[in-house]
């Protein structure tokens, strides 16, 4: 549960005294871990953490390099989005101002908005084979999230139907699918990903870099 916190943690010594100050004078609320996506120019999607938040600002965890950017924006796992502007950036963690200040109640409650209770999901660029019923094909990823993906797929597939997806990035993925909207389809991963596991992978594929070469060892991500 979001509990007050007086300062946010190194907000006020970034060398911006009026920047603190008003920081300050905004209530915070610290959060254990929220889930987030952080938008950069509208195209890119990575995965990150809120760890505070106030309805001036965000303390944000990052999982990855934040690259060069015009505009960034947070969504919640609701949908709900707020642009943001970059005030400090430590590590891997980075303070953000809000573009106007945010009722951070609505903020913390994600139980409302176009997709309530749903997972962060990330689009993603992705091609992967599907072995199905003896067949193997192409398919592509929408987007993905820790529990499961959205695919295109060519072949008509059963509800329920248990697939493997392999691809260059992650270890093999068995998954049932549970909805389909031909040749779109929706599966539920058999074992589920850490959060920073699945961003550090999805990050290469956002900034076009390898995932073997941006992460370094890629058989830390094989799973048991």
């Amino acid at each position: 549960m979001a509990q007050p916190e007086d300062d946010l943690p190194g907000a006020a010594n970034r060398g911006d005294d009026s920047t603190g100050a008003d920081q300050r004078a905004a209530p915070r609320f610290m959060l254990l871990i929220r889930a987030a996506k952080l938008i950069v120019d509208d195209t890119c999607e990575f995965l990150c953490v809120i760890r505070d938040a106030s309805s001036t600002g965000l303390k944000i965890r990052l999982f990855n390099t934040l690259p060069p950017h015009r505009s960034l924006a947070v969504e919640m796992s609701n949908g709900d989005r707020y642009p943001l502007e970059l005030v400090w950036h430590e590590g891997e963690f980075a303070g953000f101002r809000f573009g106007s200040e945010v009722d951070v109640q609505r903020l913390l409650d994600e139980s409302h908005g176009a997709f309530p209770k749903r997972q962060v999901r990330l689009r993603i660029n992705l091609d992967g084979i599907l072995h199905s019923g003896g067949e193997a094909l192409r398919v592509a990823f929408q987007d993905i999230s820790q529990q499961g993906a959205c695919i295109e797929s060519d072949k008509w597939l059963l509800m329920n139907e248990l697939v493997r997806i392999e691809t260059d990035v992650m270890p093999p993925l068995y998954a049932k699918v549970r909805w389909r909207s031909h040749p779109r389809y929706g599966v539920l991963f058999e074992q589920t990903f850490k959060l920073d596991e699945l961003a550090r992978i999805a990050a290469p594929l956002q900034t076009g870099a390898h995932a073997h070469d941006a992460l370094g060892h890629p058989e830390r991500f094989r799973r048991i």
